[in-house]
């Protein structure tokens, strides 16, 4: 029997279930980076005051993103390991305001500790983003399954200590589409439904490593998964040009582009406004 090829070129519709609000990503979607730290690489301590946070959000908002993604742990190399008890007293009641006071905003979690999930999905969170692939935390997967909530699949290492070395020697999109494919059937077996990609950017990679993931987007996990791609202010693009995080958004916009032409449905960024110029451009040329 003939099996029909796989168009990795077609841009297929899908929908993810954020707490009974669906979040249609046929059209590619923007997530603003909202911080809460001191020591995250390219504006740690902007947003930890409320008052500051909420007017970020309300920023990124107005400049057109639909997901923000609060982030209450550096993961940039050499940052401090904390604990999920120093998150949750980061977090505070930054979530539930955010919500009352934008109750159009869908929020993601970023945290790899199902005890933060716990206490994000009691806040209003409406989506999890663990950037460890539920390696730090054993609980994490069942977490996400017993919360409903779309989990966000990130590509790593495997260990807290291990995550920023540079570890794979052979083809990088068959090592990451090995590690998605055991990674989507463990979270389906808990009963996680909605799952997004995301091959981790600026995670364990060398820099011809991460072209070659531009290059071949449209090929992580076979196009069955909705794809986030978040190379806001990475090192692969500024340090070759020697340029500072914040001074490469012409390039960056270059490459959102390719990304979404490639089939990308989330763009994780700092720079909003300007990602919402690429997205439309993207849009009105399809």
């Amino acid at each position: 029997m003939e099996c029909d090829p796989i168009n990795f070129h077609d841009h297929t519709f899908h929908a993810v279930n954020c707490r009974g609000k669906l979040l249609d990503l046929s059209l590619p979607k923007i997530m603003g980076i909202l911080n809460l730290t001191p020591d995250s690489f390219s504006d740690g301590g902007s947003f930890l005051e409320e008052k500051a946070a909420l007017q970020q959000v309300e920023k990124m908002l107005d400049e057109g993103a639909a997901i923000i993604d609060i982030g209450a742990q550096s993961t940039r190399p050499t940052a401090e390991f904390l604990s999920a008890e120093t998150e949750i007293k980061r977090l505070g009641n930054v979530i539930s305001k955010i919500k009352k006071r934008f109750p159009q905003a869908l929020i993601s979690l970023d945290t790899f500790f199902s005890e933060v999930v716990r206490f994000g999905f009691n806040e209003g969170i409406d989506m999890i983003n663990d950037i460890s692939g539920g390696s730090f935390d054993a609980q994490m997967f069942e977490t996400a399954g017993k919360t409903g909530l779309p989990y966000i699949l990130m590509h790593n290492n495997g260990s807290y200590d291990r995550m920023h070395k540079i570890l794979i020697k052979d083809d990088i999109l068959l090592r990451i589409n090995f590690y998605f494919s055991e990674k989507v059937r463990e979270l389906q077996n808990f009963g996680v439904t909605d799952i997004i990609l995301d091959p981790g950017f600026g995670f364990g990679k060398t820099v011809a490593q991460q072209h070659q993931m531009l290059e071949e987007a449209e090929y992580f996990g076979f196009a069955k998964n909705p794809l986030l791609i978040g190379i806001s202010r990475k090192s692969f693009i500024y340090k070759p040009l020697g340029k500072l995080p914040a001074d490469i958004n012409a390039e960056t916009q270059k490459l959102h582009l390719k990304v979404l032409q490639k089939g990308a449905k989330i763009l994780r960024v700092h720079d909003v406004a300007a990602t919402k110029l690429t997205v439309d451009q993207f849009l009105n040329s399809n």
